[in-house]
């Protein structure tokens, strides 16, 4: 559009629900537009317009009725905003006409009624909007760089323009008019002596979402950032995108989330470009996409590029062809070649620049994922290709959906970080388990513990501290214990176990339904019995106890050691040591600490979150706290022996047990030993080949610390 300097359009709005400040917060339709012109070179100003618009729901609330003195019987007879937005066009352009100009720009009292109203009740509509409304003035920045010292921006408002001016308040009543009137005297009074303003600073609107890659590099500031959570499975950027319509997002600013399996899980990071584009974006808390409510939080610049942001030049190169359209392929054969892929596309989906176009997921050893990203140059290609969805290629069926560039990135990180061989966590150095306290798998039934349900997955054991407040002097020591889900994440779960029964159901009764972050959490009185089958594998539902894997008759489960009271406490740097691999290593003698003190969990508490595969399902750890937990069993006696000596400058091999998993279905024990070859072990120690959930494992006993 040409310069805005000829004429501005004084444009003002109503919805039936909120207005002011909260203008478009709930959804609710536009049902009232004002407007008028004004010549900014002749000063002349044109006639005042009104329009009353008919909304698809005749219902107004009673502030609406109170603010504007509309009835729903007036708008019954008004038309549709369709018709309206036609009416404006054609009268405003007429207008400027007659005057000899030839370009206008809207100006409106604060950027709500067009980012928040109009725009998203048009993509709603499907309607298209004139161009005019995709770059505006805004009346209050423009007032605030004439008069610095009226205050911040946030803080205007059109009475307080005036008195800053001293100009007198509009005596109106009909509702739009007076607003609009003011708007007019504000403008006249700054374009005059001794203002002298020239309004020529323009809010643009994007006309669409712009795709890009992110790098793990780049500086992301957190007050640009939120999180919309509940999206449909099959939501692509773009969708994302025109739920936001009005408010500009950053170039690559939209990062779908996967959950373990690699699926979106209903959640996205958007970045914005500025904080106020943020802050709008927060009120649309709770909108609809479709029949579903969205809701919307804040977020960090951190959790957006663990999100989307890449290191990988294969990607980036990839992703360096912009206003491109990506669709993802996932179920390819794993001898699929980029002939194959493109021969299964078809002429009519042509692949940008040929195999170029093509990005294979790969495994750190370079074997193929079955899954690939494919880049399309327009949005028709891309609709002819997701029409092959679920067709066949080779003996598979193939699954196509849309993605995006953060996607791109979130696949290649989370494939390129997988170690080719999966670690066992750190084993103690001493083989004893880590208790302070009697014994915890017990079949007590004495309901001193409780349960915490539906905690934040991103909760650690000090928000759990935090969140039980004036109870955690209550807390046995060592008594949080997280439970993991089968992907070794934070199931929400936890257990804690209180001094008496009195003090566990005083909890369940204070903190029951009380608020983490911000979700609720649910706190139950349970027996340490059940706490002691959860952790260990087990499941509480409405029929009871479920056992653990391991009590199954068709597992043969790892033999645990009594666990004795220990005499004392050692500390964190004795019991662990840095993680090993295929290569045994002789291990370093420990730390000795006399007289450590005892507290609620491991002051390193990232050694428990940092494992990354869960043994809570076949190889169930004593019930103690994670961050403390030693996971193989040892001798009776060891640990009073370890603390009344003073340790030995190389500590003696008692042996650990070691978990192999991805065994050939064939393999035998002589396999297994020449697997072992080189090792010290014994024939006899080797637990029996077991099948489970379709995977075959062993269990061995070795006299080395070795970690597969």
């Amino acid at each position: 559009m040409a310069s805005h300097s000829d004429t501005l359009v004084v444009f003002f709005g109503a919805t039936a629900g909120a207005n002011g400040g909260k203008l478009g917060s709930d959804e609710r339709e536009i049902i009232l537009l004002v407007w008028q012109i004004v010549d900014l070179h002749e000063k002349k100003v044109g006639k005042i317009q009104q329009r009353l618009i008919k909304p698809d729901t005749l219902e107004l609330t009673d502030q609406c009725k109170e603010e504007t003195g509309l009835t729903v019987e007036e708008l019954g007879k008004a038309d549709h905003l369709d018709t309206v937005l036609q009416q404006f066009q054609q009268a405003v352009s007429a207008e400027v006409k007659a005057l000899g100009r030839s370009s206008y720009t809207l100006c409106v009292d604060g950027p709500l009624l067009i980012r928040q109203a109009l725009h998203p009740e048009a993509s709603k509509k499907n309607l298209v909007l004139p161009e005019c409304f995709y770059q505006f003035v805004d009346l209050k920045r423009e007032f605030h760089r004439c008069c610095p010292n009226a205050g911040p921006v946030k803080d205007l408002s059109l009475p307080s323009m005036l008195e800053y001016l001293c100009l007198p308040a509009v005596n109106e009543q009909l509702a739009g008019v007076r607003e609009v009137k003011s708007m007019m005297m504000i403008i006249q009074h700054i374009l005059a002596e001794p203002y002298n303003h020239k309004f020529s600073s323009l809010e643009p609107v994007k006309y669409k979402f712009e795709s890009g890659a992110c790098s793990k590099t780049e500086a992301v500031d957190s007050e640009t950032v939120i999180r919309a959570r509940g999206l449909p499975w099959q939501s692509s950027d773009q969708d994302i995108a025109r739920f936001f319509k009005g408010l500009n997002i950053a170039k690559g600013g939209v990062a779908l989330c996967l959950n373990a399996q690699g699926r979106r899980n209903g959640e996205a990071l958007v970045r914005f470009i500025n904080s106020e584009h943020r802050d709008m974006a927060l009120e649309r808390h709770k909108h609809h996409m479709g029949s579903r409510y969205i809701e919307v939080y804040k977020a960090t610049g951190e959790e957006f590029l663990k999100i989307a942001g890449g290191t990988s030049n294969e990607v980036a190169q990839f992703l360096s062809k912009e206003n491109q359209v990506i669709i993802r392929m996932r179920g390819l054969p794993f001898t699929a070649t980029q002939q194959d892929v493109l021969g299964f596309l078809g002429p009519d989906s042509p692949v940008t620049d040929g195999t170029e176009g093509l990005l294979f997921v790969k495994f750190p050893d370079g074997r193929p994922t079955g899954d690939a990203f494919v880049l399309f140059a327009c949005e028709q290609y891309a609709q002819n290709a997701l029409k092959k969805h679920k067709q066949i290629l080779g003996k598979r069926y193939i699954e196509l959906f849309r993605s995006t560039a953060a996607e791109v990135q979130q696949v290649l990180n989370r494939y390129m970080s997988t170690p080719l061989i999966s670690t066992l966590p750190p084993p103690p150095m001493v083989p004893v388990p880590v208790l302070a306290a009697p014994p915890f798998i017990t079949t007590a039934s004495t309901r001193d513990c409780v349960r915490l349900r539906g905690l934040p997955y991103t909760a650690g054991i000090e928000d759990i501290l935090e969140f039980m407040g004036e109870h955690t002097i209550d807390i046995k020591p060592h008594g949080v214990h997280m439970v993991l889900n089968q992907q070794g994440r934070p199931s929400g779960d936890a257990f804690i176990q209180m001094k008496s029964a009195d003090r566990a159901f005083m909890v369940s009764q204070k903190c029951h339904k009380k608020m983490m972050k911000d979700r609720y959490v649910e706190v139950f009185q349970c027996s340490t019995e059940e706490m002691s089958f959860v952790l260990m594998g087990g499941t509480l539902n409405r029929s009871g106890l479920s056992p653990p894997p391991c009590k199954l008759p068709c597992l043969s489960p790892p033999t645990y050691a009594a666990f004795p009271s220990p005499a004392a406490m050692l500390s964190a740097e004795a019991l662990y040591q840095p993680p090993l691999l295929a290569t045994p290593r002789t291990p370093q003698p420990p730390t000795h600490s006399p007289a450590p003190a005892l507290t609620y969990y491991s002051p390193q508490p990232q050694l428990y979150m940092n494992m990354n595969m869960n043994y809570t399902a076949y190889y169930p750890s004593p019930p103690v706290s994670p961050s403390t937990v030693g996971y193989f069993a040892a001798p009776p006696g060891s640990m009073a022996a370890a603390v009344a000596q003073p340790p030995p400058p190389v500590l003696p091999q008692p042996g650990a047990l070691v978990r192999m998993q991805g065994l050939p279905y064939n393999a035998g024990v002589k396999d297994i030993l020449s697997f072992f070859q080189g090792f010290q072990y014994s024939p006899e120690d080797y637990s029996s080949v077991m099948g489970v959930n379709d995977q075959t494992r062993a269990l061995i006993q070795s006299k080395e610390w070795l970690c597969l």
